[in-house]
């Protein structure tokens, strides 16, 4: 998608395709559930932070790394092979993007770096910065065709200044896009798909849709499967208004599907099972 046409606010533009209201509805009324249970009046820190760590999971089986959730609990060392360091990955950047809401408004481009920087724990020189023509993108889940340099340089300076503009568009469709586009693009040279999950989630708390971090999109995209995920975001990359609409209504069943998770947390905590 590119997000420099000719609408004023192409975001709130794509609320009005066909079935996005309806995504946006039940993602409200999902999240709603969550906050309106009781054991969020009492206990909220637990639940945003076991959703924490059932995100990053989440994030990490979408890069390969599918671990079991008690095996994520147990572990302290994320050193070992690819999948340790992919899961060492996930939670960083899960304990970093709380720390980078105030940023996101006036600087998303310094937020991504700082992800992409946090992410890779490396001090390779094409760490944190977005990459240059001709350098290889390690990113061996996601197939699609990928954008050169300067297109992806582009389009990102696009979706930053309609993040610092602002709009009227609904929390679930900017995340979407977000997420979208970064996919898309894959501006860094790795990590681009735990980067880009922890940004739509940085847009669904920063919006003020899930402000205490309960709803962990991750976990419900991890739970509709890579296959549907990657199927939605070739919709996404299509440019059309079905495949567009598809990915944000994905986005919304995995928003839903992490607060259904965190009410089962709650029922949990209430049941003094957990």
């Amino acid at each position: 998608m590119s997000t420099t046409g000719a609408t004023a606010d192409p975001l709130a533009a794509l609320a009005a395709l066909p079935g996005v209201a309806d995504s946006v509805e039940s993602v409200r009324k999902a999240v709603d559930r969550v906050y309106g249970h009781r054991v969020m009046r009492r206990r909220s820190n637990e639940i945003t932070s076991e959703a924490a760590l059932r995100g990053a999971r989440g994030t990490a089986a979408l890069a390969g790394a599918d671990w079991a959730l008690e095996e994520v609990r147990r572990r302290s060392d994320f050193s070992g092979d690819e999948e340790a360091r992919t899961m060492g990955a996930a939670l960083r950047l899960t304990a970093e993007a709380g720390q980078l809401l105030s940023i996101w408004r006036q600087s998303p481009l310094r937020v991504l770096a700082r992800l992409h920087l946090v992410a890779a724990a490396d001090k390779d020189e094409r760490i944190g910065r977005p990459r240059h023509e001709g350098e290889p993108v390690d990113e061996p889940l996601i197939g699609l065709p990928l954008p050169d340099a300067a297109e992806a340089h582009g389009r990102l300076e696009g979706l930053s200044e309609l993040i610092i503009a602002g709009g009227s568009a609904p929390a679930l469709v900017t995340a979407a896009v977000v997420h979208g586009e970064l996919l898309a693009l894959r501006p860094f040279t790795s990590h681009n798909g735990l980067v880009a999950r922890t940004a739509e989630r940085i847009v669904l708390v920063g919006s003020g849709l899930d402000p205490k971090s309960v709803c962990p999109a991750e976990v419900g995209h991890a739970e509709l499967g890579r296959e549907a995920y990657l199927r939605a975001l070739e919709g996404y990359v299509s440019g059309t208004p079905e495949g567009l609409a598809a990915w944000i209504a994905h986005c919304g069943r995995a928003v839903g599907l992490g607060a259904r998770e965190s009410t089962a947390v709650c029922e949990a905590l209430q049941r003094g099972a957990a």
